[in-house]
């Protein structure tokens, strides 16, 4: 008051002075009222003021800013008052719709934050974020752009003090929705998305690295972000589509938000822990759900293209998990669609490093595989929920079968990152899944189980095809283990072709180690092996291991596939290349020997024909004969040899072509009806074979032994159609293999009483493993005591027969003679030694 009075002391003595007061005179004293208590305020607030010019175009007054700013570094306390006072200004402003005074207030802003670096910026961030909020919420475009660019400043800074309240979650949801503007114009559009791209990236930047500031992983923050990001990839604007000149190309192209999205998509996963992978990923998911974007597929493998670069090396197999958890999920969706994610899984295991599938390595192909049966069951069913009612989808075979192609191809694909031991036991594993006949399974022609087993059989081979197309391993014996040999031997014998021929190819291509296939993809005779430039290498301890151990089976089951009926040029194809491949891979003198015994025992086939094979079948074997003998004798290098092959081969030029690969593996085969009355000129002699590769230093012994096949029970339990079928195999077993038409012995003659003799040796066996099995059934459920008593019976008579056997050995036999004389007169009786003696068939083993 007394200030008051004294500030208006001159006003006062003037009225009491006179009774005439002008008006002037009291404006005056009112100025000097405003003017005093002005230069009272607080100084933080005059020195606010005078940054703000009295025309807001003039910009903003850098002398008093810099004022301000030097008053902020002395006085730290006083910032969060600046702020608090900026704030209100910019508010009162924003709601006057002064936007120049509102750019100022950010300019100012944004200077005293990168100048300021104090424990007390927290509280003044906050009042920067009040007002950036405040710009956000505006409807103006430029204003929602003016806050997005100091919050991108604000994200920069690198702050010494951690805040533990402050919360980011309005700017996440602004910013998405900013980057989903659909503004009717074009350029305003561009400018609010790539605005709402660069405040997302401003969020991550500032805490994806702080522990105490909001986790911006959580799944309520992740499923706002990486949408986002995904439609600008998805949305290209028409503008980007246009043929600016190259400068305006280069300036488009860095004002793209596509490109920006983008970038702001590789920083953030890039900077994802091991356990913010499945929060980032499954996001994608839901938007390439929610959009049908697995269909074209297009964007699904670029999104996830990028997914796999950005992120770091050892947490790929977290995104293939999630891949195959999604894939598990969609299991009904429609073929397109597991399709599409399919084919992402096999680009992402390109891109993933060798080894990175992760531990479950078994656990990614047993899911593809199961996918697979799914498909297959959908395809015979019609249905999605395989025979439990009417399915309201409609299936389309031919996409189902795009599908199964998808998945196998990505089963390759995963394959190819493994390493050799783990490939390996991927493939036993899905040679474990193939359905083979057994003595408890057999599958009858007609019904649905049929069908069923056969795709099942024919995906899986292919799958396996698929993995062994890219396996490479120099020891056959890793490569080939008994328990995966013995199971794809067993579908070789199998009555599908197309079984058979995948069989061949999967063989072909572990045999093939050195890349010859190709060459003997085409049957023929060449006169010069030269032209074909193979690649040999010797023979390797470990081969001759293998073939010592698994040779024998392999000639057996090429035999076998040699006599069926449905055999077409690309059966006898892969045979060739797999005789060839075997004389040049894994041949030693004595593989040698038995493949040229092999050999003529597929021409005996042709030529007796006792299983009644077309003319086609019987002349493609004699051609398959010849091309073989043919490479075979120019790689001996017997001079003799390879001169009775060419021999023969001129001779069915003239009489025979149609013996011969030229004239039968053509589009249009030219055969004869009159192979019975073939004159042995055109025929290789196994007699004149052993002759002269016994000259060269050959086993002629094994040569002049004609190859029969031991025939195992895996040959009926395969395929073999009846009992009478199997024993018709049997039972000529002298030679068959030397074309010369010598006098051979009265084969068995199959009647009546032979297949009753079968039949009954059947029933025998049957009887046996009954018998057997409930000896096995006794021993598990019956009580002990009964055992005990039973087990004591057995012991006893055991004993009684042993005592028996005692008796006799220690009781001497009465000799022929009586008794002998000794020396000194005495009579003496004679023993026989006991290994002389005759022991009951019970006590020799």
């Amino acid at each position: 008051m007394a200030l008051t009075t004294w500030a208006l002391g001159p006003a006062l003595r003037l009225c009491a002075a006179g009774p005439v007061c002008s008006w002037e005179m009291l404006h005056v004293a009112g100025a000097g009222v405003c003017g005093c208590c002005g230069a009272l305020r607080p100084r933080y607030k005059r020195l606010v003021d005078n940054i703000f010019p009295e025309d807001p175009e003039d910009g903003l007054v850098k002398t008093n800013m810099e004022k301000l700013t030097f008053y902020a570094l002395s006085a730290p306390e006083k910032l969060d008052r600046i702020g608090a006072y900026l704030s209100e200004r910019l508010i009162r402003d924003v709601s006057r719709h002064r936007y120049g005074y509102v750019c100022i207030a950010m300019e100012a802003l944004d200077q005293l934050l990168m100048a300021c670096h104090c424990q007390s910026i927290n509280l003044f961030v906050e009042s920067f974020l009040k007002m950036v909020a405040k710009l956000l919420e505006s409807e103006k475009p430029n204003l929602q752009i003016l806050g997005t660019n100091s919050f991108v400043k604000f994200a920069n800074i690198e702050e010494d003090t951690p805040s533990y309240h402050r919360s980011y979650d309005f700017f996440v949801s602004r910013f998405s929705e900013m980057c989903h503007s659909s503004h009717d114009d074009l350029d305003i559009r561009t400018k609010i998305r790539m605005s709402g791209i660069k405040g997302l990236q401003g969020v991550v930047r500032k805490t994806v690295n702080d522990e105490l500031q909001a986790n911006i992983w959580d799944p309520q923050h992740m499923d706002k972000i990486v949408p986002s990001l995904l439609f600008n990839l998805q949305h290209v604007e028409e503008s980007e589509s246009r043929s600016p000149s190259p400068l305006q190309a280069t300036e488009k192209e860095k004002e793209s938000p596509t490109e920006l999205a983008e970038r702001c998509l590789r920083e953030l996963l890039g900077r994802a822990a091991y356990g913010n992978i499945k929060n980032a990923i499954k996001p994608v998911l839901i938007h390439l759900d929610n959009h049908s974007l697995w269909e074209p597929k297009i964007f699904a493998t670029c999104c996830f293209r990028i997914i796999m670069y950005s992120i770091q090396p050892q947490h790929s197999h977290l995104v293939i998990q999630q891949l195959l958890g999604h894939l598990d999920a969609n299991s009904k969706s429609a073929a397109t669609v597991r399709a599409g994610i399919v084919e992402v899984l096999s680009e992402a295991a390109v891109i993933a490093a060798s080894g990175s599938v992760g531990p479950t390595v078994l656990e990614v192909f047993n899911t593809l595989l199961r996918q697979l049966r799914l498909s297959i069951d959908y395809a015979l069913t019609g249905s999605y929920d395989c025979g439990a009612g009417v399915s309201t989808k409609i299936i389309k075979e031919h996409e189902e079968r795009m599908f199964q192609e998808a998945v196998i191809k990505t089963i390759g694909s995963f394959a190819s990152t493994l390493p050799t031991y783990q490939q390996s036991e991927v493939m036993v594993f899905i040679m474990n899944k193939v359905p083979l006949p057994s003595t408890q399974q057999s599958i009858d022609a007609g019904k649905a189980g049929e069908n069923r087993n056969r795709l099942t059989q024919i995906m899986l081979l292919k799958s396996l095809l698929q993995v062994s197309v890219g396996f490479q391993c120099s020891n056959m014996l890793t490569a080939l283990p008994s328990v995966f040999l013995d199971r794809l031997l067993s579908a070789a014998l199998m009555e599908d072709a197309e079984i058979r021929l995948f069989v061949l190819e999967i063989l072909i291509s572990f045999i093939d180690r050195h890349g010859n296939r190709q060459k003997f993809s085409t049957i023929s005779t060449i006169s010069d092996i030269s032209v074909l430039k193979l690649k040999v290498d010797k023979c390797s301890r470990q081969d001759t291991v293998f073939m010592k151990k698994h040779g024998q089976q392999l000639y057996r089951h090429i035999y076998l596939i040699c006599k069926e009926e449905n055999n077409v040029q690309a059966h006898y194809e892969a045979l060739y290349s797999m005789l060839m491949l075997i004389s040049i891979e894994l041949a030693n003198e004595e593989v040698m020997v038995d493949l040229i015994r092999l050999v003529l025992a597929v021409q005996e086939i042709a030529q007796i024909n006792e299983d009644n094979l077309t003319a086609y079948n019987r002349c493609a074997l004699f051609a398959l004969g010849a091309a073989y003998l043919n490479l075979i004798s120019q790689l001996t290098t017997v001079p003799t040899f390879c001169q009775h092959i060419h021999e023969v081969i001129q001779m069915r030029q003239k009489e025979a072509p149609y013996m011969l690969p030229e004239d039968v593996f053509v589009e249009r085969p030219r055969l004869s009806k009159s192979l019975d009355r073939l004159g042995p000129e055109v025929f290789f002699w196994q007699s004149k074979i052993s002759e002269v590769l016994g000259g060269s230093g050959y086993n002629s012994d094994r040569l002049s032994t004609p190859y029969v096949p031991q025939l195992t029970d895996e040959d009926r339990l395969s395929k073999r159609k009846s009992i009478g079928e199997t024993i018709s195999l049997q039972v000529e077993v002298e030679s068959r293999n030397s074309p010369e038409r010598e006098q051979r012995a009265p084969a068995e003659e199959i009647t009546y009483e032979t297949l009753k003799k079968a039949i009954d040796s059947v029933a025998v066996e049957e009887q046996e493993r009954e018998r057997r099995r409930q000896v096995v059934e006794k021993f598990q459920k019956a009580p002990f005591e009964e055992i005990a008593a039973h087990c004591g019976a057995r012991a006893t008579l055991l004993q009684s027969k042993l005592n028996q056997i005692f008796e006799i050995t220690i009781r001497p036999p009465p000799s022929p003679s009586g008794t002998i004389t000794a020396a000194y007169g005495q009579p003496q009786n004679h023993s026989i030694p006991v290994y002389e003696m005759k022991f009951p068939d019970l006590c020799v083993y």
